[in-house]
């Protein structure tokens, strides 16, 4: 059995000083997606500033990944797959387990990152020996139920959002759609708190002429898309984009959508899953990005796309309300009417006066979303937190103070 031996220590409130955290999350490395990549970010801070860090997460599939990430040490906990979908892992531990490793690591804060299962059980451990905690509201896991066929879902879902959220101290969350949404389920103690984006490695000046050769080699306009290519992603309706004249289709990433995306859209490129150095080449390389999903709570490939100074399609409901000016930046279509997806495709294609204007307009918009102020701004929350539980009267508290 996997143990570490953790210094037991009484905590240390207040992040001008040393803070301990404990980061609980559904998934991390070797598993790519932004629930990871925010982690990643979250830590390195950490790092950088001599904070203490621990993480928490269900086994991978196959059972391998790193034992550390920068000062954090990574702890696994048995997992089963998600039904359909094997490579999502569900914590199979109990809460007197996730109950022993917070007493032993003894944290300032607990870190729910996009908690659901792990995060549920998480939640009412850190309650129970009354620490204080955080929940990052990252994904709209209930909507996905009806994509993959379980409608009957949805309810049972939000009920576990709901209770989860109402019991940590603070949750935050990246968007106005997400905090209108929480709300109106009854999320109290909402805080907004959005991404950052890394724009030295996100860059214009890594548009690379011989790859866009390679993937359009009659001198075609390139439009991008990068993310899973599962059914919460809406992928079915880059397919539209065939219609488009003088246009070549890039199609960046993987899942179980790909087969049927390849069939639908042959003359489409299919790079796989790009990460590093790869992606940010790729990305600054189209001329349009676009991304058809409607359950983004934020949707962080925009923000990389704007800052590789690229416009952007995306949907009129989520996270992309946020992050695309209209006409500036980009443009939004009603996600009921796909079709529109491709008019405005058409549109950006057709004009390379306004796309080169809207790729500078793109790239000015995010220029001061830097990591290091969004990670500073979760230290001022895990603040906030720390000062709320301890002007608590005991644990269980959070579960029924009125909302802020």
């Amino acid at each position: 059995m996997f143990c570490l031996d953790f210094a037991r220590a009484a905590p240390r409130h207040g992040h001008h000083g040393h803070v301990r955290v404990a980061l609980v999350a559904e998934s991390f490395l070797p598993h790519a997606n932004g629930v990871t990549h925010s982690l990643m970010r979250v830590i390195e801070h950490l790092t950088a500033h001599g904070h203490e860090a621990l993480v928490i997460t269900p086994d991978p599939r196959g059972g391998h990944g790193p034992v550390r990430y920068g000062v954090a040490p990574v702890v696994r906990l048995p997992s089963v797959g998600w039904p359909g979908y094997p490579e999502v892992r569900v914590s199979v531990a109990t809460v007197g387990r996730v109950t022993r490793l917070l007493e032993d690591f003894a944290p300032d804060v607990v870190h729910l990152a996009s908690p659901l299962m792990l995060g549920w059980t998480a939640v009412r451990a850190a309650d129970a020996l009354g620490l204080p905690s955080v929940a990052i509201y990252q994904t709209e896991v209930p909507s996905y139920a009806a994509r993959y066929r379980a409608p009957w879902g949805e309810q049972i879902l939000w009920n576990r959002v709901r209770d989860l959220h109402r019991l940590a101290d603070l949750t935050l969350v990246p968007s106005t759609h997400a905090h209108e949404q929480l709300a109106a389920h009854g999320v109290p103690r909402l805080r907004r708190w959005g991404r950052g984006v890394d724009t030295r490695r996100f860059d214009p000046r890594r548009r690379d002429d011989a790859l866009r050769a390679r993937w359009a080699p009659r001198g075609e306009r390139i439009v991008g898309y990068v993310g899973r290519l599962a059914p919460e992603k809406r992928v079915e309706h880059l397919a539209q984009l065939a219609a488009v004249d003088h246009a070549r289709l890039v199609i960046v990433g993987d899942g179980p959508s790909r087969a049927a995306l390849e069939q639908a859209v042959p003359d489409a490129v299919f790079t796989g899953f790009l990460g590093g150095d790869a992606l940010a080449t790729a990305m600054a390389s189209f001329d349009a990005f676009v991304h058809c999903g409607d359950l983004e709570t934020f949707c962080q490939t925009i923000q990389e796309a704007h800052a590789s100074g690229v416009p952007v399609v995306a949907p009129r409901r989520g996270g992309p309300i946020d992050l695309v000016d209209e006409g500036v930046t980009g443009y939004l279509y009603d996600p009921a009417q796909p079709q529109k997806l491709v008019a405005h495709v058409r549109a950006i294609v057709a004009d390379d006066e306004w796309r080169d204007r809207a790729g500078a307009h793109a790239r000015d918009a995010v220029r001061e979303r830097t990591w290091d102020r969004v990670c500073a701004q979760l230290l001022n929350y895990y603040d906030e937190a720390i000062a709320a539980r301890r002007g608590a009267p005991g644990p269980g508290i959070t579960a029924v103070r009125a909302p802020a």
